[in-house]
């Protein structure tokens, strides 16, 4: 498999699921898309550009950092028996080092460093000699157990570190003509379909990703086994033969064919998909294909965030029931959104259908993008779409799926752009650059200018290399009303529009032309009524880009404003704010907290008129720590209440994704367990005696408190009520014991009064024992005081 090979990969590897050799029933008249590769895009534009550039120069270097630091490469040394020592992190962490790699390739495809060339040359070095005689390849099982390798494909995501093995040693082989980690990649394929088949072991992995990556090895060799053995773990997944299932957090409860709507775990479920299109797209399976369509629509019109994240839950990092939308505790995993691209540009390329585009450049604006700080550094995990200023990117993490999956998604964005088939162009992405594809009879060179997502006016220049009559699909995003297109210079009045692209027939000019305006409006967005964390609430997009409200553009808060629907907002470009970007301006209204002071009536809500500005919600968490919004509420009684204001509150500890506000936010939970609300924890202290206090703002005369205490039993969780607690009151720099306290309570789903003798005290402390091994927390705290 020498240079044969090498051209080989050159038509297949990125656009994966091309016109496949096996087209099978009805689907044999639709149009089969191909990607036209990254490698074949050279991109030019004011928005992309400096993200790849800080990608290539930043955030691979830290991404290699943090494997060598966090001892993801050293497993492969000690696995190869060049250093002593214990396995290091989780289970999948290869997985992670394969990732990076796969980045890297991409980076040397664009931009060639001899320094990082020979750097992957050193770490490939280090997984080879990792690899067995038989060429099984995994660090974690290699240092803690050969004995137990493939006995819990559950849990230990053996084959899903094979997957990403597989699509770096592709990518690997793609940018640099080197065989090193294709043939290690190669063999360890060779081992797992010696073990894995109809007439072999049946079984199918916990986490999906194999399935897709043998897709692409196929791609690259030509094995029709590695195809079929994809197809064999598709087969077998939700089929109880001679295996028990894993649930539906696998996507393991049910056939694929039978599975009606999207089920557990986020990512799982988008690798999975992705390897279900790749697969069809070569077989023409129309069950297959019918499924995707059911999954799909559940997704996309009951399922996604505005952002085009997906996962709602913490608790599964997945998928609950319709319309389950929460905002704050949204978990919308970053790698989640990367599975949204992958698995869309797919459908996209089956069907030749822009609807898929518009999710796909939903996610890749907003719920994809957000998870990479501009400095390209930092990194979020989970985007929700609001937050109380305890959110933020970190520079890492000890599951670090999302860091090495943007730095490897990234470089390839330009193989996102364009599609065709042997006879037509398909712009799908409206981003600067040149790009080259071979149609049936002749090269088109592709000049596209814009300054998308900005501005919506996009020029392309097409030049065959020899006369040829093509047609050119030009996308019309789907957020987009009252689209303009110009062909060399003459309006076209009635375009043919087809699946949400409109048809342009090029006949043997040397250059042709088309110009495309798409108006960017402000747009006002509302979620389905049956989303009841958005009901009331307004959502601002503009072109792709959806915008929220940050509080250090807003004195400091956003939670306490509402946006009247006759606001009459404006757009102005800001080059030096957030790496350049439009912004949002427009009136809004601010709730005011109001006290009682002694009064027996007030006004239920005070407002005051003030201007807001609002950001694209990707670029969010780049500077000072704040409040942030995407949902706003159009009425001022809709306006979450603003905290009490005379109360202070600090603690022995509060767990760094909780929050001190939430003692006094005055937001109602509906039980223990609820985890729409913000709460106040200790976790992870355990068994432990702690304390939370309040400090007034002046010495007022107080009775009584009302405590409603978190207890995620329910869930699994870590916090129950606490074993005991008393109050304190503050008495000069003392603090001392209420008295006349009948009864300490500790039950859930209520708040829990205790009343004491009148004092007069500028401060209460609950000092609590937390139960043994467990740690404990609290919703709402409120202090009845004159």
């Amino acid at each position: 498999m020498g240079a044969s090979m090498r051209s080989t990969a050159l038509a297949a590897l990125i656009a994966l699921v091309g016109a496949g050799s096996v087209v099978m029933s009805g689907w044999a008249e639709q149009p089969r898309l191909r990607a036209v590769p990254f490698t074949n895009v050279r991109l030019d534009d004011v928005f992309w550009t400096p993200r790849l550039e800080i990608t290539r120069s930043k955030t691979l270097p830290h991404n290699f950092e943090m494997c060598e630091r966090t001892g993801r490469i050293r497993n492969f040394v000690k696995a190869a028996g060049a250093a002593e020592g214990e396995y290091e992190g989780y289970f999948f962490n290869d997985s992670d080092v394969y990732k990076v790699l796969e980045g890297a390739a991409y980076a040397l495809h664009t931009a060639p460093d001899a320094e990082l060339d020979g750097y992957v040359d050193e770490v490939i070095a280090k997984i080879a000699g990792a690899q067995q005689s038989d060429g099984y390849l995994n660090s974690y099982y290699t240092l803690t157990g050969l004995d137990q390798r493939w006995t819990d494909l559950a849990n230990k995501h053996e084959l899903y570190c094979a997957g990403h093995l597989f699509e770096a040693a592709v990518a690997h082989y793609q940018a640099t003509g080197k065989r090193t980690l294709l043939d290690v990649a190669i063999r360890f394929a060779d081992l797992i379909d010696s073990l894995f088949g109809p007439d072999k072991r049946h079984d199918v992995p916990g986490h999906e990703e194999i399935e897709l990556a043998l897709v692409k090895l196929y791609g690259v060799t030509g094995e029709a086994r590695y195809l079929k053995l994809a197809q064999f773990f598709l087969e077998q997944r939700g089929r109880a033969e001679g295996r028990r299932l894993y649930g539906d957090y696998c996507q393991d409860h049910l056939p694929l064919a039978q599975q009606t709507e999207i089920a557990g775990h986020a990512v799982r479920a988008m690798y999975l998909y992705s390897g279900v299109a790749d697969v069809a797209a070569l077989t023409g399976d129309d069950e297959m294909i019918t499924m995707m369509e059911r999954i799909w629509r559940d997704v996309v019109e009951r399922k996604m965030y505005i952002t085009g994240g997906i996962g709602p839950s913490a608790h599964n990092e997945g998928f609950t029931v319709a319309y389950d939308l929460p905002n704050d505790s949204a978990y919308a995993e970053t790698c989640a959104s990367i599975g949204m691209v992958l698995w869309n540009q797919r459908l996209s390329l089956l069907h030749a259908d822009a609807r898929y585009v518009d999710v796909l450049e939903r996610a890749l604006y907003n719920g994809l993008l957000s998870g990479i700080a501009l400095d390209g550094e930092k990194y979020f995990y989970v985007n929700p779409l609001a937050s109380r200023g305890t959110h933020h990117r970190r520079e890492w993490y000890s599951c670090a799926c999302c860091p090495t999956n943007i730095v490897r998604f990234l470089p390839s964005v330009g193989g996102y752009v364009y599609a065709h088939t042997d006879d037509a162009v398909y712009v799908n992405l409206y981003v600067a650059g040149e790009a080259k594809i071979a149609l049936r009879d002749a090269e088109v060179s592709i000049k596209q200018e814009t300054r998308y997502p900005w501005d919506g006016a996009v020029r392309l220049t097409l030049t065959p290399t020899a006369p040829l009559e093509y047609d050119v699909y030009v996308r019309i995003p789907g957020w987009c009303e009252g689209a303009r297109l110009r062909v060399n210079g003459a309006p076209i009045p009635e375009p043919q529009v087809v699946k949400g692209y409109t048809r342009v027939s090029c006949h043997r000019r040397r250059s042709d032309v088309i110009e495309l305006d798409l108006p960017m409006p402000i747009r006002r967005i509302e979620a389905h009524p049956r989303v009841p964390a958005d009901s009331g609430r307004v959502a601002l997009q503009r072109g792709p880009l959806v915008y929220c409200l940050e509080g250090v553009d807003n004195a400091g808060g956003v939670l306490n404003l509402a946006l009247p629907r006759e606001a009459e907002l404006t757009v102005e470009h800001r080059a030096d704010l957030l790496g350049g970007v439009t912004v949002i301006r427009g009136p809004a209204l601010a709730v005011e907290p109001t006290a009682w002071d002694n009064r027996l009536y007030r006004p239920a809500v005070v407002t005051r008129p003030v201007e807001f500005v609002a950001v694209p919600y990707y670029a969010w968490d780049n500077r000072a720590a704040g409040e942030m919004a995407v949902w706003l509420p159009e009425s001022p009684t809709m306006v979450e209440p603003p905290p009490v204001a005379w109360l202070t509150p600090t603690a022995s500890h509060c767990y760094g994704r909780d929050t001190l506000r939430a003692l006094h936010d005055r937001l109602e939970p509906t039980d223990s367990g609820d985890h729409t609300v913000p709460r106040f924890t200790w976790w992870p202290k355990r068994g432990t005696q702690e304390w939370v206090q309040y400090e007034f703002d002046a010495p007022r005369r107080v009775s009584g408190v009302e405590i409603y205490w978190f207890d995620d039993e329910r869930q699994n969780g870590g916090c129950r009520v606490p074993a005991s607690w008393k109050l304190l009151a503050r008495s000069g720099e003392e603090w001392q014991p209420v008295t006349g306290v009948a009864d300490y309570g500790t039950a859930r789903d209520q708040y829990n009064f205790v009343t004491f003798d009148p004092i007069e005290t500028s401060g209460l402390r609950i000092e609590a024992q937390l139960q043994e091994n467990m740690s404990a927390g609290i919703l709402e705290w409120r202090v009845d005081a004159e």
